[in-house]
Order: C-alpha cells, then structure tokens, then sequence
C-alpha cells in the first residue's frame, strides 16, 4: 500500500505540473497579456507601451522562468529604475533587502486579483467555502436518494417499479442544470405560475442559509447526479444479482432482503463508489452554471468572473484548486476499491 501511494503521489504532482503548466501558457498568452496591459494602464496606451508595462512587471522574460517564478521554484524578479526597486516578491514600501526571493505558489503567495483588488488565496479562500456548503448539501441530498433508487430498480430487473426508476434517471439525466434550473425557478420561485414557494435569493444564502433560498440550487444540480448515480448502481446491482453466489444464497433458503443488504450491496457499490467520487471535481467546476444563475458567488461564480475580465492571476488559483480536488478524489476513488472489494489487490 505504502509503494502504491508513493506512485500515486508522484503520478498526481507530474500531472499537476503538467496541467498548471498549460494553464499558465494560455493564460500567458500575448494577447492576454496585451489585454491585461491595457486594462491597468490604460485602454489607449501603444504597443510601445504595452510591451514597457510588460517588461516593468516581469512579463517579458521568458515562459519558463515565468512559471518557475509563479510556483515558487525561481526567484522573483527585481527591476531597479531611478534608484527605487520593486519585484514580484517586493511588497510596496517594504525593504528589498528583507523581501524574499521565492514568492509562488509553494510559499503560499498565488499573486493579486486585477479585478477584485485583493490577495488570490484570500479570494479563492472565502469563495471557495461557499461553494463546499453547496456541495456539502448537494452530496446530502443526491447520494442517498440515487443510491436507493439505483438499488431498488436493479433488486428485479425489469418489473414496474424498474422501469419507471429508470425513466425518472434518464429523465434528469439527461436534463442540463440550466434547463432545470429555470424550469424549477419558473415553476417554484415565479409568480407567473403562482406558488412562489420559494421567496429567498441564492444570494442571501451566503449570508444566512435558509430552506427557502437554498433548496432550488442544491436541487439543480442534485437531480442530475441522481439520475447518474442511480443508472450505475442499477446496473452494477443488476449485475450482482445474477451472480452464481447469489442463486446459491438464495437456495439455502436465505431470505431476499438479507441477500441485498448482506452480499449484493457491497459489491455494487464499487462502481457507484467511483462515480460518486467523480461528482467532487464536477461539482467544484460544474456548478458555474448554476451559481450564475442563482447568483452565488461561489467558486464558479468567481471562475466566470476572472475568464470574462481576463483576471490571469485568480484564474491560475483556480486552475491550482480544480487540479488538486481532480487528483485527490481520484486517489480517494483508488484506495476505497480495496476496502470495498478484498478481493481486489494492489500490484
């Protein structure tokens, strides 16, 4: 187990600099970096001056160096004009000879948002805890119910309570958040249809959850992991229960409710357990939609904001946030096949 997770932990760091990598390099790219120029010294300022502004903020070195400088692996840059010094690592009115060399990543310093005038860490930080009580919340409600929808379609294939099971996962399955959510909107929230049972705003929810500005956001996006979850645990379970160990169970005159709970539900759950694992990384990067539309400002929200006003800096903290949950819950997935299956070994 030990060697497994020194392979897996070496595999997760090359691959998260391998995808910051590229993120860096498209966000880096000079017509970004030409907008950025323009949007903080001036939107009529030359290309002369541009590429000034550039080289005066350490952006004219060359691409490498600048994501060493950006993790935290090179030393910041310095730049000395009329006798004054500034550099990355240089905080305005402090001492360059107190100031540190290595200011990225690693140190914790994700550099300054150009929109919200604050730190990155600070940003992702608060934005982030918002989206967690979103997620918290949407894991409450969509685990258990696609779990026992998936159970009960696939305890007796092919009977009425299967069948309409399954068309209620397809159904929202194949359903877009945006699409449900101004259908539950319209229908829940709108006085154009008169029910208006649900008077509160997204956005007073950061402030102070209630059930009635919450339950619309978590439902959208719980009711299409319901209908994946439930179709994989329909079909993993449909599977177990033609197995020849549970023909045998069921010969020796075990009772069908001890079979499920006792045999058959374990195993099918090792294929649900990876789905709902995958949920965590498409929750944190899938609810853009949905904080959009409800006006949360999460960390999709946040996402939108710094993609739409060319903020490379906050959109880098982004990047470094969603490759993280990515391979930590792929790591998590890996490890829980072991304990939900003895039978599975690590090689």
């Amino acid at each position: 187990m030990l060697i497994f997770l020194l392979r897996r932990l070496l595999t997760m760091v090359l691959t998260a600099l391998c995808l910051t990598f590229v993120v860096f390099f498209l966000t880096n790219l000079p017509p970004n970096l030409e907008k950025l120029a323009k949007t903080e010294a001036g939107s009529r300022i030359t290309d002369e001056e541009v590429q000034s502004w550039l080289d005066k903020n350490g952006h004219g070195s060359p691409l490498l160096v600048r994501y060493g400088e950006w993790l935290g692996v090179v030393p910041g840059w310095t730049r000395e004009e009329g006798g004054v010094t500034t550099g990355r690592c240089i905080e305005r009115g402090q001492d360059p000879a107190t100031a540190s060399s290595f200011c990225g990543v690693l140190q914790g310093q994700w550099g300054f948002s150009s929109v919200f005038k604050d730190d990155v860490s600070s940003i992702i930080g608060t934005r982030l805890s918002l989206t967690g009580i979103l997620m918290f919340w949407v894991m409450v409600v969509m685990v258990p119910v696609s779990l026992i929808i998936g159970v009960l379609a696939g305890m007796r294939e092919g009977s009425k309570l299967d069948r309409s099971l399954s068309t209620f996962s397809i159904a929202t399955t194949a359903t877009p958040e945006y699409v449900s959510g101004v259908i539950l909107i319209a229908v829940f929230a709108s006085s154009m249809v008169g029910l208006k049972w649900f008077k509160g705003t997204a956005s007073s929810a950061m402030d102070n959850i209630t059930f009635e500005n919450f339950f619309l956001p978590v439902m959208t996006i719980a009711l299409y992991g319901i209908g994946y979850i439930a179709r994989m645990t329909r079909a993993s379970m449909t599977e177990v229960m033609t197995a020849q160990y549970i023909r045998t169970a069921r010969l020796k005159g075990v009772s069908f409710g001890n079979v499920v709970m006792k045999h058959a539900l374990r195993n099918a759950l090792i294929a649900p357990f990876t789905v709902i694992m995958l949920q965590f990384p498409w929750l944190l990067n899938g609810v853009v939609i949905v904080e959009t539309l409800f006006n949360y400002k999460g960390f999709g929200w946040t996402l939108v904001q710094a993609a739409g006003n060319n903020d490379i800096q906050l959109l880098l903290g982004c990047s470094v946030v969603a490759v993280f949950v990515v391979l930590v819950t792929q790591l998590i997935s890996d490890i829980g096949y072991v304990f939900l299956n003895p039978r599975i070994r690590i090689s």
